[in-house]
């Protein structure tokens, strides 16, 4: 239960659940690419989706977690259109594959949910010789973008229905590095902290939504919304890298913390919801506009991050 719940413009609150903000919403005909999405905030976010008429399309690390929430979400919901493919963020060729397995597979894109994510965990560097969360939380999600952006236009253009990308974030973006992105020491081991490396990557999902809406924006008639949002202290396997949290978290969670529905619930506001139409460049938190962090509103250090990340993944 969550203990500080209160209602807001939206008229939903920290305590409404992923069910509750789309309920009466009809996502027939639309396809989502949920990445993450064989456990924690993924799997409901693709279920809620399900329900709703959304074609989901699981991008998932370990193929045979996500068949098995297949067959648990097409038990549950017989009517839902769900698939699995496999994706590893950490690994640019992953990503690369997956992006063109996608693009030729003639599936439309409507909503691009990056949800995945590693936190805090020790140091270690990705496939491409790369820290490893700010590799796999922002670089993997970054790239995958904008492999699957002219899809996304097209779609958008064809269906003459709003796109939506979705940058899962976390409140955590505020407690970055102080210079906020290290450019020039992404991996220095000597200077790392789990927590601050986690908060970087994090920076980066707002850093990169806000960004990527300036670019959209300069573009004649594209109808797609980039934004980022705080899904909430949830109680998901995110913890396991950080022994006495998650000792904490087992035993303090169901008191303070928002159960896995309640978790999912601003991913699906965002990507579902009427009242985000044509809202772009924005962060959320608990279903409604919040404000993201000094460094988050940054706009050169938005400019020079997309710089720095195309010449990594080029």
């Amino acid at each position: 239960m969550w203990l500080f719940s209160k209602k807001s413009p939206s008229g939903f609150s920290s305590s409404s659940t992923a069910e509750q903000v789309t309920q009466g919403i009809d996502g027939s005909g639309l396809t989502a690419i949920v990445t993450g999405a064989s456990s924690g905030i993924g799997t409901e976010t693709t279920r809620v989706l399900a329900s709703c008429g959304v074609h989901v399309v699981m991008a998932v690390r370990n193929l045979v977690s996500g068949r098995n929430v297949k067959e648990t979400i097409i038990k549950e919901i017989p009517t839902a259109k769900v698939d699995a493919m496999e994706l590893d963020l950490s690994s640019m060729a992953s990503v690369r594959k997956f992006a063109s397995d996608f693009n030729s597979s003639g599936l439309p894109l409507n909503i691009l949910i990056n949800n995945a994510g590693v936190m805090a965990t020790p140091f270690m560097l990705s496939k491409d010789n790369i820290e490893l969360q700010f590799a796999t939380n922002h670089l993997g999600h970054f790239l995958l973008t904008n492999l699957l952006l002219d899809t996304m236009k097209k779609t958008a253009h064809q269906s003459n229905r709003e796109g939506r990308i979705v940058n899962v974030s976390s409140e955590a973006h505020r407690y970055s590095y102080h210079e906020g992105i290290r450019f020039d020491k992404i991996n220095d081991r000597s200077g790392y902290s789990s927590f601050r490396a986690y908060g970087q990557s994090k920076l980066a999902n707002v850093l990169h939504a806000n960004e990527l809406t300036r670019r959209l924006k300069q573009e004649d008639g594209v109808n797609i919304t980039a934004n980022s949002l705080h899904p909430g202290a949830i109680v998901t396997n995110l913890f396991r890298h950080m022994n006495i949290i998650n000792g904490m978290v087992n035993v303090l969670g169901k008191l303070v913390l928002k159960n896995v529905q309640q978790g999912a619930a601003t991913t699906c506001y965002v990507a579902m919801h009427p009242q985000v139409k044509g809202i772009s460049g924005e962060y959320f938190s608990d279903s409604n506009l919040a404000k993201a962090s000094a460094h988050g509103r940054d706009v050169e250090l938005g400019k020079k991050l997309w710089d720095f990340s195309m010449k990594l993944v080029s």
